[in-house]
C-alpha cells in the first residue's frame, strides 16, 4: 500500500511558501487595480476575498491546495477538503460551489488513489451542504489537491482579521499540535490510528455558524483560521490589522494528547523555524518553556478558528460551541497596542 508522505517532501500546511518569503515576492508586484465591489482582498492576509453584490449578499472566495499529510488517499482529500471550506467560514459566510484542484503523477499512482482522495473531498462537501461543480487536473510529479470554493455572506456581518476590539475576549475552537505529530507521522514515528485525535480534528468542519444565533455571531467581532503560519504568525495578523496587541493565556492553549510529546520528540517542520523567524520580532513569551514555545511557531493544517468575541457574551458562545469542538476554549484576550504585537504569559 502507498504511504501518500513518503512521496513528499513536505506536507499540508507546512508546504506553504514562508510568510517572509510570499510577503518579500508580492512587494514586488504591480497588482491590478481594484475594481468596485471589493470590500476584502489581500492587504491584510485575511483568509478570503469579498466582493460585494448588494447591501445584503457578498461572494467569499477562496482556494487552498497542497501535498500529503497523512498517508490514507481518503483521510488526505478529506483533511484537504476542510481546510479550503474553512477559509469560507472564517470569514462568516457558508460555502456554496467548489471546484478541485488536482495535480498528479499518472504514470506511477493508481486510478484507485486518486478517486478515493476526491471521494474524502466528496464526502466532507456533503456535510458541508457545498457542491463539486467542476475543476482542474495536470500530470505532475507529486500529488497535490484542494479546492478552489465560492460562499455567501452578510454584507453587514462579514468577519475579517481587522475586526479585534480592545476587550475582547479570544476563543480557538481546535487544540494545537497538527504540524509537530504529522511530522511524526512522515517519520513513521507515529501511525493514523496513534494520530486519530488531529486527523478527526482536521477533517471537522469549521461551521461555527451553524451552532449559534443571529444574536450570538454578531458578538463575533473577527476572526481567522489557524493554519500554516501557526498561532503566533496568524495572531500576529489579526493584531496588526486590527492595530491592537494580542495576549495568550498559555495553560489555557488546547493541546492534542500527543502534541508536547511530539515536540519534546524533536518532530519539527522546516514552518517550524520559518514561522518562528516571521514573528521573532512581534511575539514576547513570559516564563514559557522553549520546547512550549514551540505551540506558537507549529503550522496548522485545517486548525481552528480564532474568534474576537465580545467579553459579556463569550462564556455563553463558548459553551455551545463546545457541543460540537469539545476542545473549545478561551485563550487571550484583545489590548490596546503596545510594544509587542502578541504576548504569551
Amino acid at each position: 500500500m502507498i504511504k501518500l508522505t513518503q512521496t513528499v517532501k513536505k506536507g499540508g500546511c507546512a508546504a506553504k511558501v514562508p510568510a517572509m518569503v510570499l510577503k518579500e515576492i508580492l512587494s514586488g508586484v504591480k497588482f491590478p487595480t481594484k475594481i468596485p465591489g471589493v470590500l476584502i482582498d489581500g492587504d491584510h492576509f485575511d483568509d478570503a476575498a469579498i466582493f460585494k453584490i448588494d447591501e445584503n449578499i457578498s461572494l467569499v472566495q477562496t482556494l487552498d491546495f497542497f501535498t500529503p499529510i497523512v498517508d490514507s488517499p481518503y483521510e488526505f482529500g478529506a483533511i484537504a477538503a476542510a481546510n479550503a471550506l474553512s477559509d469560507v467560514y472564517a470569514m462568516g459566510g457558508r460555502p456554496k460551489t467548489c471546484m478541485a484542484i488536482l495535480a498528479a503523477p499518472m504514470a506511477t499512482m493508481e486510478p484507485h488513489v486518486i478517486q478515493a482522495v476526491l471521494q474524502g473531498a466528496c464526502d466532507v462537501m456533503e456535510e458541508a451542504k457545498a457542491s463539486l461543480v467542476g475543476g482542474h487536473s495536470i500530470d505532475d510529479d507529486t500529488l497535490k489537491f484542494g479546492l478552489s470554493v465560492t460562499g455567501l455572506v452578510s454584507t453587514q456581518h462579514v468577519w475579517s482579521n481587522e475586526g479585534a476590539k480592545v476587550g475582547d475576549v479570544l476563543i480557538l475552537t481546535k487544540p494545537i499540535g497538527t504540524g509537530t505529530i504529522c511530522a511524526g507521522i512522515k517519520k513513521e514515528t507515529y501511525s493514523e490510528t496513534d494520530a486519530s485525535e488531529a486527523l478527526t480534528s482536521m477533517k471537522r468542519l469549521n461551521n461555527v455558524i451553524d451552532y449559534l444565533s443571529h444574536d450570538e455571531l454578531s458578538q463575533i467581532h473577527g476572526a481567522t483560521d489557524v493554519t500554516g503560519f501557526g498561532l503566533a504568525g496568524h495572531s500576529y495578523q489579526v493584531a496588526k490589522a486590527s492595530n491592537v496587541s494580542i495576549k495568550f493565556h498559555h495553560p489555557e492553549i488546547p493541546l492534542f494528547d500527543l502534541t508536547l510529546a511530539s515536540l519534546k520528540a524533536s518532530h519539527l517542520t522546516k514552518a517550524h523555524r520559518s514561522n518562528f523567524e516571521y514573528t521573532q520580532s512581534v511575539i514576547h513569551f513570559t516564563n514559557i518553556d522553549e520546547v512550549e514555545k514551540q505551540i506558537y511557531f507549529d503550522p496548522q493544517t485545517s486548525g481552528g478558528l480564532i474568534l474576537s468575541v465580545s467579553k459579556q457574551s463569550a462564556p455563553h458562545i463558548l459553551e455551545q460551541l463546545k457541543k460540537n469542538f469539545p476542545k473549545t476554549s478561551i485563550v487571550g484576550s484583545v489590548e490596546p497596542r503596545s510594544e509587542f504585537y502578541v504576548y504569551v504569559e
